[in-house]
């Protein structure tokens, strides 16, 4: 049988963590009638999220740093995220993390977890010795608001017309990577996008899902990539 060689991105914040991390970080160091129309107007597509993100990085300056990590290693994430990590590893499945979210907190949760070695994309920031956030956006494309970290580049960037690619996600700003990828594992507000734009996906619960399906498509004799996903990054390979 042949051997599938896939490609799996998925979601950071409430997709490996339990909690959006980034939202908990500015409720938690700003002021939350402040914070939340922000959040509200990005989920109802009145701004960017790299203009969410910037608002929001003001409102909680200035910041204690020393308060914030404290704060950030208390982050859980997904209980059945290490077999996960570990599946891949064990299938030669590279797995990326993609994530809007910023890789100040996601690096110092996944290290605390033992996952330092896991390719990670996300937005960045600084805590100057003011206190003050300065975010920096390295992945941002213009043409992709819905994410100020460009998901859909890092798939195309980091994979290839032999790959299955797989993403698995829960929000808004998987948008965009969910129309580039073969399988998709959806819920919450990345479901009901796929339900109205009738993009095909997989629910799941936790990454336990993830796996049972992962193995079943492994051991298909016959996999189908999803058509229009591979149109998509056919004419996204040919523009790069």
């Amino acid at each position: 049988m042949e051997e599938k060689k896939f490609k799996i991105f998925t979601d950071f914040d409430g997709t490996i963590s339990v909690k959006d991390v980034g939202e908990e970080i500015f409720r938690n160091f700003a002021e939350e009638n402040k914070v939340n129309p922000v959040i509200s107007d990005l989920l109802n597509d009145k701004i960017t999220s790299r203009d969410c993100w910037l608002s929001l990085c003001s409102y909680a300056s200035p910041i204690n740093k020393t308060s914030l990590d404290e704060f950030i290693i208390t982050q859980e994430i997904e209980n059945t995220f290490p077999d996960f990590v570990r599946f891949c590893n064990h299938n030669d499945f590279e797995l990326f993390i993609l994530s809007d979210g910023f890789d100040y907190y996601i690096n110092r949760i996944l290290a605390k977890e033992g996952f330092k070695e896991l390719n990670v994309f996300a937005n960045s920031f600084i805590v100057t010795g003011s206190g003050t956030i300065v975010p920096v956006f390295p992945f941002y494309d213009e043409h992709f608001k819905s994410s100020a970290n460009c998901k859909r580049n890092q798939i195309i960037n980091n994979s290839g017309d032999d790959d299955y690619t797989v993403f698995i996600g829960n929000g808004n700003s998987d948008k965009d990577a969910a129309e580039f990828c073969d399988f998709i594992f959806a819920k919450n507000d990345l479901l009901k996008f796929c339900e109205k734009e009738r993009i095909t996906y997989f629910p799941f619960n936790n990454f336990a899902d993830v796996v049972q399906k992962l193995t079943e498509l492994k051991n298909r004799k016959r996999l189908e990539k999803r058509h229009q996903a591979e149109l998509k990054r056919r004419q996204a390979y040919l523009m790069e």
